[in-house]
């Protein structure tokens, strides 16, 4: 194929592609349904994708429901990121083992596995891009990361059915993949014909997609994965209009008495910064043995809502639930993009979803805005 030409799969490739990959020494990685929600882990076969599964959201809220068309890909994001395989949640540094000789310290090996992703979506591919900016090409790069992000194979998957609470098209991170991936698929399942526009984004998409059976799409085809992406984009249950301005409202509204209203219900159970597939703030922790032979130095996930995230001598500095939240969300919208450059937010929703109270990161924006307009309003 050449480059920038669509081509199509049927079912019978697709399973084709998860074949080449598992025989190409890729541990293959990709969506199934697991404990009443669709999460990422090992995949075997084709049938081990969540095939006649959509998903409901909204704030606080989380529902599977079949559908009726058997598409394999046809649910929003669930609970999990990519990023668990990538900055992992759990990580040895380094260890220490006593003996007779004195004490031996080992580092802790950089993981090789390549890994194969399959279903990744735009705001995700935004998503590893961001954590590639922080732990890959920063000034002082993780080395676990880096060596897990190392040639990983990336089939992403154009959004068809955005949940409730996404947003990704007003942070213009999705519904479709732009970059980032080897190859991105297009899932039409309609009048009982299955099959996926692809496009191949590196040459190692196409040299995996040369070993499959796969024929070029016709102009009907492909005018038809441009329209499943645009009804995506339609269809967005929520939205932050005019999110390249929000740095600078959040900034001239640190003391809005908003920030009151919503620590009034937020519990700072830190669920928002754990689905997210961007944070990447961690601790330490030294954990030895009772005999005192070994020891371990592990990294593992932490969040700017614990008391202890922000403990200094003396106390915490961020010490109530309001500057917790503020700084969260300031953070996440306004000064990432003094830090890196973009937004720390890729509009996946996630964060509303998986809220226990259904706090909404679009609507508390929305009302500082409003009351910013409407006071300017009154004071014309």
């Amino acid at each position: 194929m050449t480059t920038g030409q669509l081509c199509v799969l049927t079912i019978d490739g697709l399973a084709a592609l998860i074949d080449a990959l598992r025989g190409r020494g890729y541990r293959v990685i990709g969506p199934m349904v697991r404990d009443q929600a669709i999460v990422y882990d090992d995949i075997a076969s084709l049938a081990d994708l969540p095939r006649g599964w959509t998903d409901e959201q909204d704030g606080g809220r989380y529902r599977l429901v079949s559908r009726d068309d058997g598409a394999l890909f046809g649910y929003a994001v669930g609970p999990q990121s990519w990023k668990q395989f990538l900055h992992v949640p759990r990580q040895r540094l380094w260890r220490a083992e006593r003996s007779d000789e004195g004490l031996n310290v080992i580092a802790e090996p950089d993981c090789s596995e390549p890994l194969a992703f399959i279903g990744v979506r735009g705001c995700e591919l935004h998503a590893i891009a961001i954590q590639d900016r922080v732990l890959r090409d920063g000034a002082h790069p993780d080395p676990h990361y880096r060596a897990r992000r190392e040639g990983i194979f990336v089939v992403a998957v154009n959004c068809a059915e955005p949940g409730g609470t996404c947003f990704c098209a007003s942070m213009s991170t999705g519904p479709k993949a732009t970059d980032g991936y080897d190859l991105a698929l297009t899932e039409i399942a309609a009048d009982g014909e299955h099959r996926f526009v692809v496009a191949a984004g590196t040459d190692a998409g196409r040299a995996v997609l040369a070993d499959l059976p796969h024929r070029t799409a016709t102009p009907d085809e492909t005018a038809e994965a441009e329209a499943v992406v645009a009804r995506a984009a339609a269809q967005m249950g929520r939205a932050i209009p005019a999110a390249d301005e929000v740095p600078a409202l959040l900034q001239r509204n640190l003391e809005h008495p908003r920030w009151d209203e919503v620590a009034a219900r937020c519990l700072t159970c830190g669920n928002c910064t754990m689905v997210c597939p961007t944070c990447f703030c961690t601790t330490v922790e030294d954990v030895t043995s009772l005999d005192g032979a070994t020891s371990e130095h592990v990294r593992h996930w932490d969040s700017c809502f614990t008391v202890d995230f922000s403990y200094l001598h003396g106390g915490s500095v961020r010490a109530s639930p309001r500057s917790r939240y503020r700084q969260w969300m300031t953070h996440k919208l306004s000064t990432w993009w003094d830090q890196f450059g973009t937004s720390g937010c890729v509009g996946c929703g996630r964060c509303i979803t998986w809220c226990t109270v259904g706090i909404d990161i679009t609507e508390e924006v929305a009302a500082i805005r409003g009351s910013e307009s409407a006071a300017a309003g009154g004071g014309g």
